[in-house]
């Protein structure tokens, strides 16, 4: 039988298909085949399973091709990834610039890695109703990712400012929803969708940092075929599988001057010839974009 991962926890994960939910577990070869990846299974994934019909349960088998997969270091000491998600029409970044601060530097490496993985991705800055003090940071961000070609959109999905063009934005897709915890990725899926049963977190005063609601990626179905996968919270996001040479080509803003490179192999750091660079010193390409390049560059150097 064919069916539909909704959630996933390693071991076991959440089938759904025919209007009917399956508990199922992994072939022992299945896991086998993901030993470089903490989860073999992830929720997007497409899968053949063997149904219990009796005990609502199964054992999943195959994994059908995936059209695409966001993938993570699972730790920074790991040389495990983790799957985020399969089969993603759209990657959404939820960020704030206060309550937690999302820093650039977050939002390049799920940007690169969304680029890398050919996923489509859309900046959302949340909590709105919060920062007008800080709208000088988004305005600011927005800037600098306006200027490499990214769409950004702000709302504040406790007041509904701007939810019913977020859901435009989504309607008919299957996104991924990412973030800091506490950015509110879960209350703006209550806010396109109140009959969802879904915990929603509180902000740490100790540290001002949000408190994990979601243990486990967990896809929601909202009216319109939209599928939303919800994601945990993210302190880090380490980027894998990038060669030196090659993590230039997955900021957009870069691959315009990379053929006017000397050097194919340019890292775009001290190459003679590097037109990269020179793009940079002249203000072509953003200072943060380009100083959060060499610091992800300099991270997979070592």
């Amino acid at each position: 039988m064919e069916g539909l991962v909704i959630c996933s926890t390693g071991r076991w994960c959440d089938v759904y298909t025919k209007n009917k939910m399956y508990k199922c577990s992994l072939k022992g070869n299945l896991r086998l085949k993901g030993m470089k990846t903490t989860n073999p299974v992830a929720v997007g994934d497409r899968v053949l399973f063997e149904a219990d019909e009796q005990n609502s349960s199964g054992r999943v088998y195959e994994i059908l091709e995936r059209k695409n997969v966001l993938i993570r270091r699972a730790t920074n000491l790991s040389r495990q990834t983790h799957i985020l998600a399969a089969n993603v029409d759209l990657a959404v970044l939820i960020a704030t610039p206060i309550l937690p601060r999302t820093s650039t530097g977050f939002i390049d490496r799920f940007l690169i890695t969304s680029e890398a993985y050919n996923i489509p991705a859309l900046i959302v800055f949340n909590k709105l109703d919060l920062f007008k003090e800080e709208m000088s940071v988004v305005e600011y961000y927005n800037e600098i990712y306006h200027g490499a070609g990214y769409s950004t959109m702000m709302v504040s999905s406790t007041e509904g400012t701007n939810t019913e063009e977020f859901r435009k934005a989504i309607a008919g897709k299957t996104i991924l929803l990412a973030g800091h915890s506490g950015v509110g990725k879960s209350t703006l899926i209550k806010a396109l969708a109140p009959d969802v049963k879904i915990k929603i977190g509180n902000i740490s005063a100790a540290h001002l940092k949000g408190t994990h609601t979601t243990t486990f990626a967990r896809m929601y179905m909202l009216p319109g075929d939209t599928l939303v996968i919800d994601t945990p919270g993210i302190k880090e996001f380490g980027v894998v599988d990038f060669e030196p040479w090659e993590l230039g080509h997955w900021f957009r803003e870069f691959k315009e001057y990379i053929p006017g490179c000397r050097y194919a192999n340019c890292t775009h750091q001290h190459e003679p010839g590097c037109a990269v660079r020179e793009a940079a010193e002249a203000g072509k390409i953003h200072e943060e974009r380009y100083s959060n390049y060499l610091g992800i560059l300099n991270n997979i150097s070592a």
